[in-house]
């Protein structure tokens, strides 16, 4: 619980590690996870690894060293003694007792540590599994006193990437592969396969795939399956486990078995981060500000060149727009319909800067379909289908981060936000 995360933190910043390996098992429960209150949601759902790294390089960034990327920069690396990244066995009842997870030396061709998956009593129907959270866990969902903010650090159109190796003492063949749960309608937790590969002993495979999302249901887990058709038991390590590129998704509600849209999945509404005075979902999104300006949030920070698309329509608002690259409430580069009938591409960073803008006469009432895209240093943004604005952006501080709707006193009605790759 959140007093033992305490204990646990203050007794591990006081004797470091080995203070942690006396007395009652502080580690193995909450297995490195860490939540950050932050508005860059991507961002909350984080481990001590990461978290450490990012503290690292920050310092070496200070003293103008090159920041330290084990394995690669992979996400998950596992190459600290006892680094297990939020990895734990499945508690699904067919794959409950299956797995143990330890981090051990060797076993990687790019670092030092991999992750150990024990597997034992593996046969048809019953396979072992270990994920980690990239969303809410059903525990993290509903917590009784803190709301945990956040959004999904990993989306369909990017690519999964897993380089896995099977004990060379196993006594036969087993099959790895790559699963991810999201949540679906009416908030249940759907699992999808993702590509295996047999490994004979001392046999290793790089998985890979390019994950495919359902609209609406926000990808809550990512893990490794190990699976047999006969009774085994052995060891597979998880050299590393990592995620890149664009996303290619539409953010709407999911749909049920009928093929209707659930309107009140809490799994769909919670992927956004909600720094606006007012929202109501269904199937587009309705945002009220009753002052200052309010921002509807989703993505990550890793999202680097994409494109955003929504369509807006607002009532009496003062501003509003589809920004890219967020960061938080005070670190994005906005597309604005501003009420002094002007279009303006602007950037907020230490203060708001206008990069272009035109005399552009909108409406009330009206929509307009937004299109913004952010390739390196150059930005682009286009109005109903037509080519408006361009600038560059040659300060790196905004190199990537999510997408937002944004609304300044006033409301806007949403639909259809949705985010791609590139367009050849």
């Amino acid at each position: 619980d959140c007093n033992s995360g305490n204990v646990g933190c203050l007794m591990g910043i006081k004797n470091g590690l080995a203070g942690l390996a006396t007395g009652p098992d502080y580690r193995g429960p909450v297995a490195d996870r860490l939540y950050l209150p932050t508005a860059d949601g991507g961002r909350a759902i984080s481990d001590a690894v990461i978290e450490t790294y990012a503290l690292v390089n920050s310092a070496r960034g200070l003293r103008g060293l090159a920041p330290a990327r084990p394995k690669g920069g992979a996400r998950c690396h596992f190459d600290l003694p006892g680094a297990v990244q939020g990895f734990v066995p499945d508690d699904a009842p067919e794959s409950r007792g299956t797995l143990s997870v330890e981090n051990v030396a060797g076993h990687s061709t790019c670092g030092q540590r991999t992750l150990a998956l024990h597997y034992t009593g593996v046969a048809y129907g019953r396979p072992a599994r270990a994920g980690t959270a990239t969303f809410l866990t059903p525990d993290a969902a509903r917590m009784p006193h803190y709301g945990l903010i956040c959004s999904p650090t990993l989306y369909g159109g990017q690519t999964v990437r897993a380089r896995v190796v099977a004990d060379a003492g196993n006594a036969s063949a087993v099959t790895c592969g790559l699963y991810l749960r999201s949540y679906r309608a009416e908030d249940a937790r759907g699992l999808n396969h993702g590509p295996d590969a047999l490994l004979e002993p001392g046999a290793e495979t790089l998985l890979t795939w390019k994950v495919e999302q359902a609209e609406g249901e926000p990808i809550a887990e990512i893990g490794v399956e190990t699976a047999s058709d006969k009774r085994a038991s052995g060891t597979v390590y998880v050299d590393y486990l990592t995620w890149d590129g664009a996303p290619d998704v539409t953010l709407t509600p999911p749909f049920t078995h009928g093929g209707a849209r659930d309107l009140g999945a809490r799994g769909w509404t919670r992927a956004w981060v909600d720094a606006v005075d007012h929202v109501w979902f269904g199937e587009g999104v309705r945002i009220s500000q009753d002052r200052g300006t309010g921002m509807l949030i989703q993505g990550a920070r890793e999202w680097t060149d994409y494109e955003a698309n929504a369509t807006i329509r607002p009532h009496l608002a003062h501003r509003t727009g589809l920004a890219v690259r967020v960061q938080g409430l005070q670190r994005y580069i906005a597309l604005l319909l501003c009420d002094d009938q002007t279009l303006r591409l602007v950037k907020a960073l230490d203060g708001e800067t206008a990069l272009a803008e035109i005399q552009y006469p909108w409406a009330h009432d009206q929509p307009y379909a937004l299109r913004l895209q952010a390739e390196g240093n150059r930005l682009q943004a286009w109005v109903d289908g037509v080519l408006v604005l361009e600038a560059e952006d040659v300060d790196p501080a905004l190199e990537g981060g999510g997408i937002a709707l944004v609304c300044s006193v006033g409301r806007i009605d949403v639909d259809r936000v949705s985010v791609h790759p590139l367009r050849n």
